[in-house]
């Protein structure tokens, strides 16, 4: 663990976490890796910018707020040890990863590493780019714990292998993949490396030259707090030169000659003109609500809820817990024998409880290699008590 990394912030004041969450006072919100509970800072500052908006036009109102624009790549390159030149905002954590997996080129016997639980929407794109260039996907072996077993990694390492892309923590359990291992092989071996940190942002402290990874895409609605809407991409600045965008625009390149262009020479060239600047201001303020709060603090707390949940879930009957993994996170997993899971989560959304389900549909590999076709997924955050677990718990038994 890095230095930085290793730094211990204070214990989390639950109370003025859930004073500042309006949300607390309506819902028990255990979906917050779906889209948590934005505190009131990360509220007003959206709303503050829509209202600047209405009162003196869009253009205008961004002008006005272009230092505090620029400050949204400071903070989110201090939230991941990177440079302010190697992050690029964009709509949303799975436009960040595509700009990246789509700015590589592959060839026909070119491999791709990936997990057994690789996320749906990235595998797809694997899919799509097999069947335009001949390049194949290879799943790596999950070790006994179910994480991606870094052994069978370094076994699958040949000349034909292009890419590693790892789902941090995958969609569908409490599994935190070994992100830094993987780095290890990545760069012993000379690999690109692309990480989907999307549900670890926010709640795992991250320190991109730790973890080795090439380019690293991430989320603003769920661990970090921020609006639906955004997202950012970290791409090495060694790497960026071999990377180049599916696409331009006149904001990540110049048109210099009547028959050429010059892209930017940092990762905004994956960012385009047009976007949601309200989106973006609260981005960068949900970063910086979650590091005066600390990330290790967040981390310790919501695991250590995760895992009273875990703990108090296997008590009740034909309750099933279904996370896997040596390290387990805030996702929380689980199946009730004889109950759907589409009508646990309608169940308890009467009672203002709010959980989603995942699916083979988001994970199908690991899905059907264990067997499952949905899950209860009830993710907790450090606004979250256990006063709201044991209500959970009495509304599922009930």
């Amino acid at each position: 663990m890095s230095a930085r990394a290793a730094t211990r912030a204070p214990a989390i004041d639950v109370a003025r976490a859930r004073e500042e969450t309006p949300g607390c006072a309506n819902v028990i919100h255990f979906n917050n890796a779906g889209a948590a509970l934005q505190p009131r800072p990360v509220l007003d500052t959206v709303l503050d910018h829509l209202r600047l908006e209405a009162s003196m036009g869009a253009y205008e109102a961004a002008e006005r707020q272009e230092p505090a624009l620029e400050r949204v790549y400071d903070s989110v390159a201090a939230l991941l040890g990177a440079s302010r030149d190697e992050i690029a905002v964009v709509e949303n954590s799975t436009r960040a990863w595509d700009m990246a997996f789509y700015g590589l080129r592959f060839s026909p016997g070119d491999r791709i590493l990936t997990s057994a639980a690789e996320y749906a929407s990235n595998y797809i794109s694997f899919l799509q780019v097999a069947r335009r260039t001949g390049a194949v996907i290879d799943a790596v072996p999950s070790d006994p714990s179910g994480q991606v077993s870094v052994e069978a990694l370094e076994r699958a390492i040949d000349p034909r292998v292009k890419l590693i892309s790892l789902t941090y923590v995958p969609t569908n359990g409490g599994l935190v993949n070994p992100a830094s291992a993987v780095g290890a092989v990545a760069r012993r071996a000379g690999i690109p490396y692309l990480l989907d940190a999307c549900q670890a942002v926010g709640q795992i402290p991250i320190d991109v030259a730790e973890v080795g990874c090439d380019m690293l895409a991430g989320a603003g609605r769920k661990f970090l707090r921020g609006p639906r809407g955004v997202g950012f991409l970290y791409v090495r600045r060694e790497f960026l030169a071999s990377l180049e965008p599916p696409f331009l625009d006149m904001h990540a390149a110049t048109w210099v000659a009547r028959d050429r262009y010059e892209m930017r020479p940092d990762a905004r060239r994956f960012e385009t003109f047009e976007y949601n600047v309200a989106s973006k201001l609260g981005l960068g303020r949900a970063v910086e609500y979650a590091m005066a709060w600390g990330i290790e603090a967040i981390r310790d707390r919501a695991w250590g809820l995760a895992a009273i949940l875990r703990e108090r879930l296997s008590r009740l009957p034909g309750v099933t817990v279904r996370d896997i993994g040596t390290q387990k996170c805030a996702i929380v997993t689980f199946t009730v024998e004889g109950r759907d899971p589409e009508a646990i989560k309608a169940t308890l959304a009467e009672k203002k409880i709010n959980v989603t389900v995942t699916g083979t549909l988001g994970a199908r590999l690991d899905m059907d290699a264990r067997g499952l076709t949905e899950m209860v997924r009830a993710s907790v955050h450090y606004y979250n008590t256990e006063d709201e677990i044991d209500g959970f718990c009495a509304a599922l038994a009930g």
